[in-house]
């Protein structure tokens, strides 16, 4: 099976070109809110489900300007050059983990704010980002963006000649690697569905727990295959460093998570 982008603007208004990228973030934003706002609704009984839509400016909009700042820090040398270019966002350049630290900052704020438990947020807000992260990860397929090493097995992608690293200039076909991102994205999206609804009253803050653990497995051994990595350290992609230490606090998150459960049931 062969994938190949059609191109990266879905039609133009008057002359003005809406790309796909665009598209897709602005849906998976609001299946991120959606999905959140359900599951609140759905799980916990103080009645401040309809609040979350005054909570998602918070965590969207710092979502999206600290995945942009994170990876214009990231390709630094790039927009220094071209300082304007920090503003072209609709152009692509989002870095997922950028996004996660400035959302969950967002969330805090929003949590003082509406008095609503931090911790209830995250969790519902976490399911609902990781569904809307396997939707995300197309935008990459519509720009050619966010492949793998070449390959010639039954499922590649084709990237055009001007958008191949120089020194694969040669290969026609490359691993999806969004592909496999955006499956198993969503197949996290399942498990975290099941672990809300069965733990989601009794431990708080697990769902977001797991989701940061096992997003980051997900994203260290994707991205051990991508050829687009804006910056690596070493024989090592900055997105595998972050990742690992994004694991590494969870699993103390987790860990104070079960000791306070214990504290309290004693």
């Amino acid at each position: 099976m062969i994938f190949a982008s059609p191109g990266d603007v879905a039609f133009n208004v008057f002359g003005f070109p809406v790309y796909y990228y665009g598209i897709i973030l602005a849906v998976s934003c609001l299946l991120a809110v959606v999905v959140a706002r359900y599951l609140y609704q759905f799980i916990y009984s103080d009645n401040k489900a309809q609040k979350l839509w005054d909570v998602a400016p918070f965590v969207v909009i710092l979502g999206i300007l600290g995945a942009r700042l994170y990876y214009c820090l990231l390709n630094v040398g790039d927009y220094i050059a071209n300082p304007l270019g920090i503003f072209m966002i609709r152009e692509g350049g989002l870095s997922i983990h950028g996004g996660i630290i400035a959302g969950v900052l967002g969330l805090y704020i929003a949590s003082k704010r509406y008095e609503i438990p931090f911790l209830r947020l995250l969790d519902v807000f976490s399911v609902g980002t990781i569904l809307a992260q396997s939707l995300g990860r197309w935008g990459n397929f519509f720009n050619n963006e966010a492949f793998g090493i070449p390959t010639d097995g039954w499922l590649k992608l084709y990237i055009p000649e001007a958008s191949r690293p120089e020194y694969f200039a040669k290969f026609e076909y490359f691993h999806p690697t969004f592909l496999y991102e955006s499956v198993l994205n969503f197949l996290l999206f399942v498990i975290l569905i099941f672990v809300i609804k069965r733990f989601g009253v009794k431990f708080e803050g697990l769902t977001f727990g797991l989701y940061l653990a096992l997003y980051s497995l997900i994203r260290f051994f994707i991205e051990g295959i991508r050829l687009d990595s804006a910056l690596n350290v070493g024989d090592f992609h900055i997105a595998q460093i972050i990742s690992v230490l994004i694991f590494v606090v969870s699993l103390l998150f987790l860990v104070c998570l079960l000791v306070k459960s214990r504290n309290l049931s004693d």
